[in-house]
């Protein structure tokens, strides 16, 4: 079992979901992933849940507020980059041509975030941790292993995440498939990235969030009887595993991949 108890500069610490119906997403994720979940008080009004794999915590649900569903914000996963200093790296992120949709705020005493939308649209959050480090669990079966970066300017995303996070670039060629990139903190893989695709016209750069599974097709079944979609159906990455891509029944979109190594 793979269990953190920290996170490096620049890491993919955490993942949660803004959804329109916070119970339903706890069923539809508890019933795909095995997650268990305690619903804790974060502020007049809201709930924010804790969901857990093998007892450490693993992804986090919410309600979107009615602010953001009157901004048009749809259900979505977010990441967050860990970070040593949020106000600092924020700023730098600013000044790397990212807009700051979150100036830093303190999360009562876990931690404190902002939430930054890359120069090419894709948003994410920053966390500095204080009592939650973030995940306990990566890269089991249930749990979060990656997160990729779809994007509509491959050289200006990079730029950005190079100069405010220290992350290196790796790219790949994948033959027709084009050139991934895998970004890089130290000597270790954490994320990828990818030109947005002629198929995905008018789709914004985002990132996408990838949960391992122990079987991809027979998770992907799962998903369309728990009342989901199927958005790109188990493909095959050689050397790597066998992917998919799907919609939770509220509309937000994430990726479950068999790992060659699990």
């Amino acid at each position: 079992m793979t269990t953190r108890t920290e996170y490096r500069h620049g890491d993919f610490s955490w993942v949660d979901l803004g959804t329109t119906d916070a119970e339903a997403a706890k069923r539809f994720y508890a019933a795909l992933f095995g997650w268990t979940s305690v619903d804790m008080p974060a502020g007049p009004g809201m709930t924010y849940t804790i969901c857990s794999l093998k007892e450490h915590n693993a992804a986090g649900i919410y309600k979107l507020s009615n602010e953001m569903l009157s901004q048009g914000v749809p259900p979505h996963w977010l990441p967050y980059v860990n970070v040593t200093n949020v106000d600092e790296t924020t700023k730098k992120a600013a000044q790397n041509g990212g807009t700051v949709v979150k100036e830093p705020f303190d999360v009562m005493d876990v931690g404190r975030m902002s939430v930054i939308q890359d120069p090419t649209g894709a948003t994410f959050a920053m966390w500095q941790a204080k009592r939650h480090i973030g995940a306990g669990i990566i890269n089991e079966p249930g749990a979060m292993c990656w997160n990729e970066l779809a994007t509509s300017n491959v050289d200006a995303a990079g730029k950005f995440y190079s100069a405010t996070f220290g992350l290196t670039t790796d790219p790949m060629d994948m033959g027709p498939a084009g050139t991934y990139t895998i970004f890089e903190a130290g000597t270790e893989r954490i994320g990828g990235m990818m030109a947005l695709s002629p198929q995905m016209k008018g789709v914004p750069s985002h990132w996408l969030t990838y949960f391992a599974v122990a079987d991809c097709d027979a998770t992907v079944k799962k998903v369309g009887e728990l009342g989901g979609k199927v958005l790109k159906p188990p493909t095959d990455v050689p050397n790597v595993g066998r992917f998919a891509v799907c919609q939770d029944g509220q509309g937000a979109a994430f990726a479950v991949i068999k790992l060659q190594s699990s």
